[in-house]
């Protein structure tokens, strides 16, 4: 340590980042205009900042060259910098200039890497910096190396929150398949769900075919993602298929994942006969072509009697489709409770194509459950409403019920999902997704904590909650168990 403090300039920079860290507290005594012993803030940290980036765009009283060589090319940058601020900065690097043996330190970096290493570096002078989409990930690669978690943690937020933001090819996808090879879970976890979620406009993007064969398959495992209809989603299969041209092991797996049930007979028909996918792989989805032939020629509840009607070729994903529900703007949303009427098909199957349920739904913006209404006792006293986790703020909710009762409902669950829609980078995404079976009051978080009485609130576009309703009909299987 000895080595690094012997210059008495860097022994100076070693105290200015005691003082920036510590923010100086100093206590004043018989100040003017101050009462004896208040405390005041004395902070130099902008100065010392643009001293820091001085040291770094001068090289003054540099002691240590970085030479950045390019792995696979012949561009080559050296930055001037100074031992401590690096060693105090990582301690990936304090170990290398431990072991330097010249007053070089040569550095192997990716292309990418390499054009962004100077704002790395700059980073480390000043702590902060500026960037684009296509220099994320770069610059996550290097702050996950050299052991920089601020940085790391800062462009991990910085990408969960621009997933929206537009890019020429898309980002997310590569910004998903590097989260994974880096181990970031939370990373892959918002680009998964961003993507299950915005499904449908990603499958109309320049980077869908682009998606790694196990993220393919993970997606197609999913019952949340938000699509047109399964259709969508089988014509941007074959868009996949054609650019990648996959082993007959991962094509098999994926063209069983489809939910061909969700499909009309007459489109299953017609891509029988006009898919060249289809075609080729006929024989490795032909049960499930029968057995959603069978579904759509019969009622499901009869269905239920004779196949497993839980498994997920029956159960429905987030379609958008005008069948499946309804699209709900609801202006000013605080003002008073709204109401709404849509209509939807029976059930999937092409046997109750032409029956039809109409739905009311109704919102009210400030609803107290019961737990927490004030109580009248026989006397006419009122009795403080019960503890309910110490969380007695009204909250919005919304009902869904059919508008009549009938004979075709029965034995029928209708699982009510929300989609909650939000303006991100001029694009309406999903942001929430709930579902229940009648109320929202079921799923106990539903806009919790939301204020949607400001037009600026982050959940209203233009002053105004965007909704999407969608009923999806689920069958109990019916199958008799042997005794």
């Amino acid at each position: 340590m000895a080595n690094l403090l012997g210059n008495g300039l860097l022994e100076h920079i070693y105290l200015l980042f005691l003082l920036s860290a510590a923010r100086s507290h100093v206590q004043l005594v018989h100040g003017e205009g101050l009462v004896e012993g208040t405390t005041e803030v004395i902070s130099h940290s902008q100065g010392l900042l643009a001293w820091l980036e001085g040291l770094l765009v001068l090289g003054n009283n540099s002691d240590i060259s970085l030479r950045v060589e390019t792995v696979d090319a012949d561009e080559v940058k050296v930055i001037q910098a100074h031992t401590l601020v690096l060693s105090l900065q990582s301690r990936v690097f304090e170990e290398m200039l431990r072991n330097r043996n010249s007053g070089t330190l040569v550095l192997r970096e990716t292309a990418e890497c390499t054009a962004v290493f100077e704002k790395f570096i700059r980073y480390l002078y000043c702590g902060e910096l500026t960037l684009q989409l296509d220099q994320a990930t770069p610059l996550h690669r290097l702050a996950a190396k050299y052991g920089i978690s601020s940085l790391q943690q800062g462009l991990t937020q910085y990408m969960s929150q621009n997933l929206a933001s537009d890019s020429l090819g898309g980002h997310v996808v590569g910004w998903y398949q590097y989260a994974v090879s880096v181990g970031d879970t939370a990373l892959r976890d918002n680009c998964l769900q961003f993507l299950s979620w915005n499904l449908s406009s990603v499958l109309q993007s320049d980077e869908w075919p682009s998606v790694s064969v196990d993220l393919l398959l993970t997606l197609l495992q999913r019952s949340d993602l938000v699509l047109k209809n399964e259709l969508e989603l089988f014509e941007a299969l074959e868009i996949w298929f054609t650019r990648n041209d996959p082993d007959t092991l991962t094509a098999e797996n994926a063209l069983r994942l489809v939910r061909y049930a969700m499909i009309p007979p007459h489109e299953l028909f017609r891509l029988q006969q006009q898919s060249p996918i289809m075609t080729r792989y006929h024989e490795s989805v032909s049960d499930l072509l029968y057995k959603s032939y069978q579904f759509h020629s019969a009622s499901p509840l009869h269905l239920a009697m004779f196949f497993d009607v839980n498994c997920s070729l029956f159960v429905p994903r987030n379609y958008l489709s005008f069948m499946w529900g309804s699209q709900w703007v609801i202006s000013n949303p605080a003002r008073d409770d709204r109401s709404t009427s849509f209509q939807t098909q029976l059930s999937q199957s092409g046997f109750d194509s032409s029956k039809r349920v109409t739905w009311n739904a109704l919102f009210s913006p400030r609803w107290l459950p019961l737990s927490m209404r004030p109580m009248y006792t026989e006397q006419g006293g009122m009795q403080p409403p019960r503890p309910d986790g110490g969380n007695s703020i009204a909250r919005p909710r919304i009902i869904i019920t059919p508008a009549t009762s009938s004979a075709d409902l029965a034995g029928v669950s209708f699982q009510k999902t929300i989609l909650i829609l939000t303006k991100q980078k001029d694009k309406l995404v999903v942001r929430h997704i709930f579902s229940f079976h009648q109320s929202t009051e079921e799923v106990g978080n539903f806009l919790a904590g939301v204020d949607l009485q400001y037009h600026t609130s982050e959940y209203l576009v233009d002053g105004s909650l965007y909704l999407q309703i969608i009923v999806k009909p689920i069958y109990q299987t019916l199958i008799a168990t042997e005794k």
